[in-house]
């Protein structure tokens, strides 16, 4: 493999998420809004101020303007940049490296789901990890309306370096369920649909919206319980009885969750979550395989 062949899947990994990002990030914004409310434990967050995803855009934008829908786009992009193309990255690398071992085909040719899904979860593990200081930077810009260097010193100084890997348990292990779900999905898709429409762009839509599908099923409870974790924030005391962590791990917020506000409230923000991981997917793989062939 010479050294084109092994970055090619890096930076059209990164340069296809990018895109993607852009395109659909109004929709994460609705779906953070809409996670983080509702919560007994959090006298910030308690009460319901959007009663789903129209009526979150049209109340941000009625009240904070549009570009508060695009409030954490630049670590958003950053994210991309580095979660992306490492995540996309190594799991086209790990594939190539398997083929050329003949651990990825079985006698027939096709490929072993089991070795994909293996592909899948390292890649999406390790990236996860090494992103994860964007996700909460992200996350607070977007929250708190502030700059993204002015968000980067509160959190280092509340919270320490430690404070930019809040969150990363179960932002790993969403990662690794959405990964292990939807790139297997949309190679086996992808495969199976070519006898009939062909290595096209209409092959890759519909392949990527099948696997934005099982995806957003599988990574929502992880999303919203990710997104609780890094929205609390350390207190060095007490408020009016409650611990300084509201939630103590992933398993503990998804207990408070199920307990304080129903099973259901584990998949808050699940049509945001499918609306926007079906364009995001869409224009991702699409880009992805029209950089393939130039």
């Amino acid at each position: 493999m010479d050294s084109r062949e092994w970055l090619n899947p890096f930076v059209f990994g990164g340069i296809a998420s990018i895109t993607a990002e852009f395109g659909t990030f109004p929709i994460d914004t609705a779906k953070t809004r809409l996670q983080i409310q509702g919560q007994k434990l959090d006298g910030q967050f308690t009460r319901l101020k959007y009663r789903g995803m129209t009526d979150a855009f049209v109340k941000i934008t009625r009240e904070e303007g549009m570009r508060a829908l695009y409030s954490g786009i630049w670590p958003a992009v950053l994210r991309q940049a580095t979660y992306g193309t490492i995540k996309f990255g190594t799991y086209y690398s790990l594939k190539k490296h398997l083929s050329r071992h003949g651990i990825l085909q079985d006698s027939t040719g096709k490929e072993r789901v089991w070795a994909n899904v293996a592909c899948a979860v390292s890649a999406g593990a390790i990236s996860s990890a090494i992103a994860n200081p964007t996700d909460v930077l992200k996350m607070v810009e977007d929250l708190v309306s502030r700059a993204f260097f002015a968000c980067f010193r509160e959190i280092y100084v509340r919270e320490g370096i430690r404070g930019l890997w809040r969150g990363v348990c179960p932002t790993a292990q969403r990662a690794i369920v959405i990964a292990a779900v939807e790139l297997p999905v949309y190679d086996g898709c992808k495969s199976t649909l070519i006898p009939y429409l062909g290595d096209t762009s209409a092959n890759h839509l519909l392949s990527s919206f099948i696997a934005s599908l099982g995806s957003a099923v599988a990574s929502t409870p992880l999303d919203v319980i990710r997104t609780r974790l890094m929205n609390q924030k350390r207190i060095t005391v007490a408020l009016e009885g409650l611990p300084a962590k509201i939630y103590t791990s992933s398993l503990d917020c998804a207990l408070q969750t199920v307990r304080t506000e129903g099973p259901l409230a584990l998949y808050k923000g699940f049509v945001p979550t499918l609306v926007r991981m079906g364009p995001w997917n869409i224009i991702f793989f699409v880009t992805y395989e029209r950089l393939k062939v130039l």
